[in-house]
């Protein structure tokens, strides 16, 4: 009979207790699994933020207007290379329950503004030339079935346009994708001329600006004389670079990597006092048998080994288990949600860090009960028979 038979055995020496084992480390990184797809969603807009790409707001808040003449004077500040401004529209398609982000841009800007958007030559002229035109996300372009040349009536449940109603006639004449999985494609974009002209009120006004700078060196002293243009003004400007203005978005929801660690810490601490517990019983039940192996010539060393293996492969079968279920049940779910939640699934780095959890908390759960084994002596074994 070889090692592995041994450990083997001995790992399934009460079948029930093992899957129970198991069961509870498979919960725990099926958990571990689901919260680093939330958290690989929510962080997807830092991870793929540009370097040269900077936000203005309204000091205020983001959610407050600025004139539209600041686009114009943001232009001619030193090492800007381009500006882009946009209007959150807040639209719904047929019914507000099929929600769609939509933002009203100035569209030869925001394409150079964002130069991972892929759009066919001839999609990407129609976009910046058509008044009506719509360039729709692939995400949203398949979740609604739309294609180029469909005409596509989009509501704001904001605003109002010149007609008394809140509906907006757009003809779909380019959908963008990304080479990049973690970009979204789960929104579109329209004319913001035609969007403007068209408001029964709030004329005149931008949401935000997107600047590019020359250089990402240039960031700070363009950041410094953009806010200097606005200052003391009736509507006081806040730049900062992409990242930054997504990290303090996300902050707004709460601190995500604490809530995030706080549950994983805590699921795992519990799972590891369950396991190890169980464990150090279970070896304390079989005194017997490992006094025997000792008379029969396994060293100490081995009787160490054999028992860690155990809480290895333990703690390796029930992680699998636990992290394929929730990889399966995130790719389940990823089209679904890909038009509210974009860049949910389970990242590599997550499949990675699992990895060396799972080897972690084998080693973990298995030294001291690795160890009390291996410092057994037989005298002392059989004396307690």
């Amino acid at each position: 009979m070889n090692e592995a038979t041994l450990v083997r055995k001995g790992m399934f020496r009460k079948v029930l207790r093992a899957i129970l084992m198991m069961v509870s480390i498979a919960i725990a990184f099926f958990i571990f699994g689901m919260l680093g797809a939330i958290y690989n969603a929510f962080t997807a807009g830092i991870d793929v933020a540009a370097a040269n790409r900077l936000v203005t707001v309204n000091k205020i808040n983001f959610t407050v207007s600025m004139p539209y003449a600041y686009y114009g004077r943001v232009q001619q500040v030193e090492g800007v290379e381009n500006v882009a401004h946009a209007n959150w529209f807040g639209g719904y398609y047929q019914e507000p329950a099929n929600f769609v982000q939509t933002f009203a841009v100035e569209p030869e800007g925001w394409l150079v503004a964002y130069p991972e958007l892929v759009i066919p030559a001839d999609q990407r002229q129609a976009f910046i030339d058509g008044r009506t035109c719509m360039a729709a996300g692939e995400m949203v372009a398949t979740q609604y079935g739309w294609s180029v040349g469909d005409r596509i009536p989009l509501s704001s449940n904001i605003f109002q346009n010149t007609q008394g109603n809140n509906v907006w006639e757009l003809d779909v004449c380019a959908i963008f994708t990304t080479e990049d999985e973690a970009v979204p494609t789960n929104y579109v974009l329209f004319q913001y001329e035609y969007y403007n002209e068209s408001l029964a009120f709030a004329r005149d006004s931008i949401g935000w600006m997107i600047i590019n700078t020359a250089d990402s060196s240039l960031n700070d002293q363009v950041i410094r004389d953009v806010d200097a243009l606005f200052a003391n003004s009736a509507a006081e400007t806040e730049t900062t670079t992409e990242a930054a203005f997504n990290r303090a978005f996300l902050e707004q929801l709460g601190d995500i990597t604490l809530i995030l660690t706080s549950v994983i810490g805590a699921a795992f601490a519990s799972i590891l006092i369950i396991v190890g517990t169980t464990l150090f019983l279970s070896i304390n039940e079989r005194t017997k048998e490992i006094a025997v192996l000792k008379t029969l010539g396994f060293n100490s060393t081995r009787i160490f080994r054999m028992i860690l293996s155990e809480s290895l492969l333990l703690s390796l079968i029930g992680g699998v288990i636990g992290l394929g279920l929730s990889s399966l049940i995130v790719m389940g779910l990823a089209p679904i949600l890909s038009g509210f939640i974009p860049g949910f699934g389970v990242a590599t780095e997550t499949l990675v860090q699992g990895a060396i959890l799972m080897t972690l908390f084998g080693l973990v759960t298995g030294f001291f009960p690795a160890f009390n084994a291996m410092r057994l002596r037989i005298v002392d074994a059989f004396s307690k028979l």
